[in-house]
C-alpha cells in the first residue's frame, strides 16, 4: 500500500509541475487511477488555512446533502468537497440542486481545480477525485461501478494532505463506503462526522461508518456547522 500512495503522490505531482501532453496526460491518469491511496499519509500534502470538508453519500444522499446546506451559513469559512456514490444521471444535475440550497459557490470540479474557502465542489458523473496540495485531480475509474469506493478514494487523499486540517461526513448510503476512508482521516488526527443512522433514508453507510468507533460526531445533517466551525486541529 506504501507503494501505491507513494505513486499517487508522484504522479499528482507531475501533472502540477508540467503541463502535460496529451498522451502524458492520460498515461499519467491512468497510473493514478490504478494507485489506491491507502498509507499514513506522507509529509508531502500542504494544508491550507482552511478547513477542507469532504462529504460522502450513496443512497438517499440528495436529502442529505440538502440538509446539510439550508443549515450552513452563506461563508462559514471552508471548503466542501462532495463525492456523491449515486447514479450518474442524478449527480449531472447535484450542482444545480445543491445551489438552490445555500448561497455559496457551487461548481463541479474541473481537473486541477484550486479548493478556496466558501465554496462547495461535485465531483462529475463517472470520475474519482484525489487532491493535492490543494488542487483537486479527476482520476478514470477502474472496476465496475458495482465495485468502486469513490468516498473511500477520496477521504485517503484528503487525509494525506490536509493532515489535520481535513474533515470527513459519512451520509446516507447503501453498503461500507467511507468507513476506510474515516479511518484514514482519523490516522491524520482529522475530524469525522457521521449522519444519525435513524435521519438516514439508508442507514448500512453511516452504521459502517459509525462501527469504527472512531466518528467524532454522530448528528443529523442539518447540526453539523456548529461542530465544523468550533474544530480546531490538534497540531495547532
Amino acid at each position: 500500500m506504501a507503494k501505491a500512495q507513494q505513486e499517487v503522490l508522484s504522479v499528482a505531482e507531475k501533472k502540477e509541475k508540467r503541463k502535460p501532453q496529451a498522451k502524458t496526460k492520460v498515461a499519467g491518469k491512468k497510473a493514478l487511477a490504478r494507485a489506491w491511496v491507502g498509507r499514513k499519509p506522507v509529509s508531502h500534502g500542504t494544508a491550507q488555512g482552511f478547513h477542507i470538508v469532504g462529504i460522502g453519500a450513496s443512497a438517499g444522499g440528495l436529502e442529505a446533502f440538502e440538509a446539510v446546506f439550508r443549515n450552513m451559513p452563506e461563508n462559514p469559512g471552508m471548503a466542501f468537497v462532495l463525492v456523491p456514490h449515486l447514479d450518474p444521471t442524478h449527480t449531472s444535475i447535484l450542482p444545480q440542486l445543491i445551489q438552490k440550497c445555500t448561497k455559496m459557490q457551487v461548481l463541479q470540479v474541473e481537473d486541477g481545480s484550486r479548493v478556496l474557502p466558501n465554496t462547495v465542489y461535485i465531483v462529475p458523473p463517472k470520475k474519482d477525485l484525489a487532491i493535492l496540495h490543494g488542487n483537486l485531480h479527476l482520476v478514470e475509474p477502474t472496476g465496475s461501478r458495482a465495485v468502486r469506493l469513490p468516498i473511500n478514494y477520496f477521504f485517503r487523499s484528503l487525509a494525506q494532505d490536509q493532515r489535520d486540517k481535513a474533515i470527513c461526513i459519512v451520509l446516507s448510503g447503501m453498503g461500507t463506503d467511507g468507513a476506510l476512508g474515516l479511518r484514514a482521516i482519523k490516522e491524520e488526527l482529522g475530524m469525522a462526522m457521521v449522519q444519525t443512522p435513524e435521519t438516514a433514508k439508508y442507514d448500512s453507510m453511516p452504521r459502517s461508518a459509525i462501527e469504527t468507533g472512531l466518528a467524532d460526531y454522530v448528528l443529523p445533517p442539518e447540526n453539523y456547522f456548529k461542530e465544523l466551525n468550533g474544530y480546531k486541529p490538534s497540531r495547532g
